[in-house]
């Protein structure tokens, strides 16, 4: 095919997953990308949303992978900034060439489009205290959970490690064979049942293996040992560290959505196409392949038909299945339609301080905290975000806190009908009754909803198997990313996808495993390298 002509790939969703498919089909297979976004912003759940010039991350985004491609992919696109110096900056393979220089370029805004590399600290937040995360035996946790708490600790992990459950079956059972029952009451069931509005002994274990994967009591320990033996290595990279105990990450300068918003603008700039404001409503098929999709202008309310050689999706396992022309077999469509989303509210709370600090020789500093877990019982919050410690420029004004309280629910539930007024003093009232701020000290507020942010590991997943084996009948569409697998992948886990997929179109290779294999084995990172990586 000529130049002139070339292939197209038609790509539903300017998330992670569906941005990076679209830049490799360009840049390595010379397929021209058309990317359908419904919304006006790029990065989807990886969006910054800018308040007044103070900017939220809708769940806090690490820029950090195991995958050495995703890490080299992220620097290609912002470099890290030449303020960060000394090995811990070039300590990472490929880092050296992507460091940017201090003197400004001919283009004076590339100073501002860069990595910052930024410390890692969250904590749990329970009893009205804080406790490290992951837990640690430290002396700290032995005084505030009490000699009394900690035997029954060391003794249900004893009996975990000499009797563990043979078959885990459920996340409940994944807990405690890693940490014993009594630490998994205190510090998991909790904030587990928060995130999902489900008791654990109903979700399946593999939520487990998709988001903790190996870390355990013993793990936690080990690492705290070496890290008071040698330090912290300064290895960006940390490829021998569970992604939970890592001390460090990358950061976009002005948050999460900078990357994906560079990235839309080189494939713009290179000749692919983003089209925003379209809704997919029909997948036209002929046989076992697409052949167009069906798109609506939110705009002009007019409907039109995109056609292309290959087809991505990154939408909600859910919605794609009603979207056939021809409908799949009705019990695939049971299994779709049983599927189980988790909506999530964030609360941006501007403060003047916090009534929590940290005690320094120059005297009370704000907390250094990226983000904290609330364990407490008593408080629907999940997680609070300060947004101050991702990156500095992430606040107008560096004098005030800014602050995101996350709240994890369902569309049916109460909470999220609230009103904007009424969803803020709610939220304001939980922090400041657990000890966190002073409710007078707020200075503004702004409220974002995002449904469907976590795809659930109940409802029919357990037949999930039918719906792949079916859609992966379809010889050149993909599925890719969080939503479109219905996986709780991190970023660089739905970018892998996006990235196999492209290895596939450029093989020829007709088989989708590779793609159901990223985020199920432990060493994921390990995926298989193309001839472009070797060089």
């Amino acid at each position: 095919m000529s130049d002139s002509n070339p292939p197209k790939a038609v790509i539903i969703g300017a998330g992670p997953a569906g941005l990076t498919a679209a830049y490799e089909l360009l840049t390595r297979a010379g397929i021209k990308p058309i990317v359908l976004e419904k919304s006006a912003c790029m990065g989807g759940l990886s969006r910054t949303v800018n308040y007044k010039g103070n900017r939220i991350d809708i769940g806090g985004h690490r820029f950090f992978s195991k995958s050495d491609r995703v890490m080299n992919w992220w620097l290609q696109m912002l470099p890290l900034e030449s303020s960060v110096s000394g090995p811990a900056a070039i300590r990472y393979h490929g880092m050296a060439r992507a460091i940017v220089p201090s003197a400004p370029g001919p283009d004076p805004a590339a100073a501002d489009r860069v990595m910052l590399l930024r410390p890692r600290k969250s904590r749990i937040y329970y009893l009205r205290r804080f406790f490290d995360y992951p837990i640690s035996l430290s002396r700290d946790t032995i005084l505030k959970l009490g000699w009394w708490r900690i035997f029954k600790i060391a003794m249900s992990y004893c009996q975990s490690v000499l009797f563990p459950i043979k078959q885990e079956n459920t996340l409940e059972q994944f807990f405690i064979n890693r940490f014993g029952r009594e630490l998994y009451r205190t510090f998991f069931m909790s904030y587990t049942e928060k995130i999902w509005g489900m008791p654990c002994n109903r979700i399946q274990a593999e939520w487990g293996v998709q988001r903790i994967k190996a870390l355990s009591a013993w793990s936690t320990l080990t690492h705290a040992l070496r890290k008071a033996i040698r330090g912290s290595n300064g290895n960006i990279g940390q490829k021998d560290t569970q992604t939970s105990l890592i001390d460090q990450f990358l950061y976009p300068k002005f948050g999460p959505g900078q990357m994906w918003e560079e990235v839309a603008r080189q494939i713009r700039e290179k000749g692919g196409e983003i089209r925003t404001g379209l809704t997919v409503d029909r997948i036209i098929t002929d046989g076992w392949k697409v052949k167009a999709l069906e798109a609506t202008d939110s705009a002009t309310g007019r409907t039109e038909s995109i056609e292309g050689d290959y087809f991505f999706s990154t939408a909600p396992v859910q919605e794609v299945m009603r979207s056939f022309d021809v409908a799949p077999p009705q019990s695939v469509l049971e299994v779709s339609d049983g599927l189980v989303y988790r909506d999530f509210i964030t609360v941006g709370l501007l403060v003047r301080s916090l009534r929590i600090w940290d005690e320094t020789p120059q005297g009370k500093k704000l907390i250094r905290d990226n983000w904290i877990y609330i364990h407490e019982p008593d408080a629907r919050l999940g997680r609070l975000q300060v947004y101050n410690n991702w990156s500095p420029f992430m606040v107008a004004n560096p004098e005030t806190v800014w602050l995101g309280l996350e709240y994890f629910c369902n569309k049916s539930d109460e909470i999220w009908n609230f009103s904007d007024e009424r969803m803020v003093a709610f939220a304001t009232e939980e922090l400041g009754r657990i000890g966190i701020i002073d409710v007078t000290e707020v200075l503004d507020s702004t409220v974002l909803r995002i449904e469907k942010t976590y795809p659930a590991y109940f409802g029919t997943y357990n037949r999930f198997g039918e719906i792949r084996e079916h859609v992966d009948r379809y010889r050149n569409l993909f599925l890719i990313g969080r939503n479109g697998m219905h996986r709780y992948n991190n970023q660089d886990h739905s970018m892998l996808t996006a990235m196999i997929a492209v290895d596939n179109i450029i093989a020829g290779n007709v088989d989708k495993t590779g793609l159901w294999e990223v985020n199920t084995e432990m060493d994921y990172h390990e995926e298989r390298t193309t001839p472009e990586d070797d060089s």
